[in-house]
This record gives structure tokens, sequence and C-alpha cells, in this order.
């Protein structure tokens, strides 16, 4: 029985369009198998610390940013700073703070640091009673 030109045609149709489409699905295979594109991850980019102290009532009083080391001079404590987050590694509940004596007056304040850290996610906020317990808390971190 013969093959009527029109079913050669749709036969011709089919094994074109079923080439294309195994050589599309390889392509799109061979580039999901690669990753993805290196653009799509964001930079590790090490921005320092920014640290503020903030009046009661969270009124903004001052802030300054930390990278350690401090090459540009930002933090007028910043060895002291970056040695103490060296020795907490990074963990601001475990700095070493400065021991002192202080007042139980309540005039609260609240220390907050964001950025990275050695590569590391900070996103830190305590509240103190004081200006004097937060110092002796923190240490040299937050003296500017």
């Amino acid at each position: 029985m013969p093959v009527s030109p029109r079913r050669r045609s749709v036969r011709a149709t089919l094994t074109v369009s079923a080439s294309a489409l195994a050589a599309l699905s390889a392509a799109l295979l061979g580039t999901l198998a690669a990753g993805p594109a290196q653009a799509d991850e964001p930079p590790t980019v090490d921005q320092g610390l920014l640290l503020t102290v903030s009046g009661a009532g969270n009124t903004w009083s001052r802030g300054v940013r930390l990278s350690c080391p401090d090459i540009h001079g930002r933090h007028p404590h910043a060895a002291a700073a970056c040695d103490a987050l060296a020795w907490a590694r990074g963990n601001l509940d475990a700095l070493p703070g400065h021991p002192q004596a202080c007042t139980r007056e309540y005039d609260p304040i609240v220390a907050t640091a964001t950025g990275t850290w050695h590569g590391t996610v900070v996103n830190w906020r305590k509240e103190f009673p004081n200006g004097c317990t937060m110092d002796a808390v923190t240490g040299p971190l937050f003296r500017f």
C-alpha cells in the first residue's frame, strides 16, 4: 500500500520536531548541569560592622562603621574594638567587656551592630539600663 504525500509530510514534520526537541533538551540539560551562573550569587564582601547607640525611645544618637583592621580610622578605639571582637570570635554576647561599678540610674541605651565580620552576617541589638552598663559589658566596641 503506497504512502500518501500527506502522511509523508506529517512524518517528516514529526521527525524534524522530535530532533529539534531532543537538541533543545540536551542544550538545556547541559546548562542546568553546569550549575547557576556566578553572577546570580551575591558577592561575599566584608563591609565591617555598622555600630549605633540610641537613647531612650530609639532616638538615634551616634554611629560608626568598624572594619578590622580599621584602615579608614573611623572608630576612635578601633584596635581595641577589633581585638575584643577577635577574642569573642565575632559573638557580641561574648565580648570580654570592661568590668566597672555602675550606678542604678535608669537611662536606657540601645546598642546595635549590623553588617559582616570575617564573612559572618551580624545582626545584633541589645538594650542596657545606662551607658555605664553598656560600656562594662561591651568594652571598647561602642566607645565612640
